[in-house]
């Protein structure tokens, strides 16, 4: 019998969620706790992820005319608190520098929950003519925001990682019109190189970005009923340009004030990737998104040792383009080495034995399903690309099904308080009342409106679920991080 590695995963994902996702984040070398509470380690295998969403998002933000910049980590609380409703939201969340050394420091000094108020005193110094626009500058820093009881890895930290985009334009319809490209754009790295189909939806006013005229994000869903809040969009209209007085002369020589938006992808995608995908036995990591797309694993005896090995190398060498792995080390058995990769996450394997050299082939094993196929060696540089895109595709239906199967609408009080205690997502008729939002979230031990239903359907001569008056939309409601 094969000796198999004691590193894996204990915990079944369907039996114990939270269990099973801690597990993997710490055996999978994801991540690791520091001694800040709610504040986690990105080791190189999830952070060499991180960066390809970077490479990727930033990619398609300079296809788009989006620059980046950098601004500073402090912010000085008279800017702070120029725009009271984006204050009213974040003052909770806020991290203040009050001393220096020894010495008390005369204001104190926000710890960037976000850049809104460091930025627009320039945008403000910058834009004076309707030839400075659109301004359309990114940054990829991080945030603190120290507010919450249960951190999660990746999920909720106080600190984490993220770009944050912030326009200026000369008309609302300019600034609009973004919106539709920065979703593209997020939809195009979230779902193609991640494999995460979502659901864009525009917010309650209750669950809008504090400051905005209105907010969207995408949103996925994960097998234990909790929605992840993803990549986001805020039309502020010119309510910030007002508060911080970006204003610029217009063609006529008008005085007008600038139309902007902000927008974020955070490392919360990272959790959302890994809890998606993964299983029993550890990581999978979608072939378009991942390092090493193969580990070749070589089954070594003395006597053809020698062969396989030379076999393996040239394999290697031919399959380059995938960044192979060659694992050749001969004091772990092929099932050791089988468990520690499946738990990585590569997208392929191939094992190469006597036998299969003998026939001139090798075994294929697909991390997502574990499906085995013998292939000709002289048919992987063919076979390989077509393997990978097939895991690549599955992964996404596979994510898709889960998040269509789990939505159902509630035509009562009754069966909505069911749907949640079954971890679903609920469908429902509500009024625009944030008080029957508040009731809602009480009821359900944590539910929420999550978002606009996004085709519109009309609730006319419905009621609110809620308090029974009538109900001017549907909305999607469920559990979230």
């Amino acid at each position: 019998m094969e000796e198999k590695s004691q590193e894996g995963l204990t915990i079944k994902k369907e039996e114990n969620f939270s269990e099973w996702y801690q597990q993997l984040i710490l055996k999978a070398n994801l991540a690791d706790y520091s001694s800040v509470s709610g504040c986690i380690i990105f080791r190189p295998e999830s952070y060499l992820i991180w960066e390809k969403i970077v490479q990727e998002c930033d990619k398609e933000f300079k296809k788009a005319g989006i620059k980046n910049c950098y601004f500073p980590l402090f912010i000085p609380e008279k800017s702070f608190e120029r725009e009271q409703e984006h204050v009213k939201g974040f003052t909770p969340e806020v991290a203040w520098v009050t001393q220096a050394g020894n010495t008390k420091l005369s204001e104190r000094l926000a710890i960037r929950p976000t850049s809104e108020a460091i930025m627009y005193e320039s945008y403000a110094k910058w834009i004076r003519s309707w030839r400075d626009l659109p301004l359309r500058y990114n940054q990829w820093n991080n945030v603190v925001r120290w507010e919450f009881n249960n951190p999660v890895p990746f999920f909720r930290t106080r600190e984490f990682l993220w770009n944050e985009g912030h326009s200026v334009f000369a008309t609302e319809k300019e600034a609009l019109q973004e919106g539709k490209q920065i979703r593209e754009i997020y939809e195009k790295v979230v779902g193609e190189i991640m494999a995460l189909p979502g659901i864009y939806g525009r917010k309650t006013e209750k669950e809008k970005f504090a400051g905005a005229v209105f907010s969207e994000k995408l949103h996925y869903f994960l097998s234990n009923g909790r929605v992840i809040e993803g990549p986001c969009f805020h039309h502020d209209g010119q309510n910030f340009s007002k508060a911080y007085q970006i204003k610029f002369l217009d063609k006529d020589a008008k005085e007008k004030y600038g139309w902007q938006n902000t927008y974020a992808l955070s490392t919360r995608m990272l959790g959302t990737m890994f809890a998606v995908h993964s299983d029993d036995k550890g990581l999978v990591i979608p072939p378009k998104i991942a390092e090493n797309k193969i580990v070749i694993i070589p089954i070594l005896f003395d006597k053809t040792k020698e062969k396989v090995l030379k076999e393996a190398e040239k394999i290697k060498k031919e399959l380059k383009e995938f960044s192979p792995v060659l694992d050749s080390r001969e004091d772990y058995s092929p099932g050791r080495k089988f468990s520690e990769w499946e738990l990585k996450g590569i997208p392929l394997r191939i094992e190469i034995g006597p036998k299969d050299l003998e026939k001139k082939q090798v075994i294929i094993v697909k991390r997502n399903d574990s499906k085995k196929s013998e292939i000709k060696i002289t048919s992987l540089k063919k076979e390989v690309p077509k393997l990978l895109e097939e895991i690549q595709n599955e992964l996404y239906n596979k994510a898709e099904k889960l998040l269509k199967s789990n939505i159902e609408k509630a035509e009562t009080k009754k069966e909505f308080l069911n749907l949640i205690k079954n971890k679903k997502v609920a469908i429902i008729p509500m009024c625009s009342s944030e008080k029957c939002e508040d009731v809602l979230k009480e009821e359900t031990n944590g539910a929420k409106t999550l978002f606009l239903d996004p085709k519109g359907t009309s609730a006319k001569g419905r009621k609110c679920i809620i308090c029974d008056k009538p109900a001017e939309y549907f909305v999607y409601s469920g559990k979230t991080y």
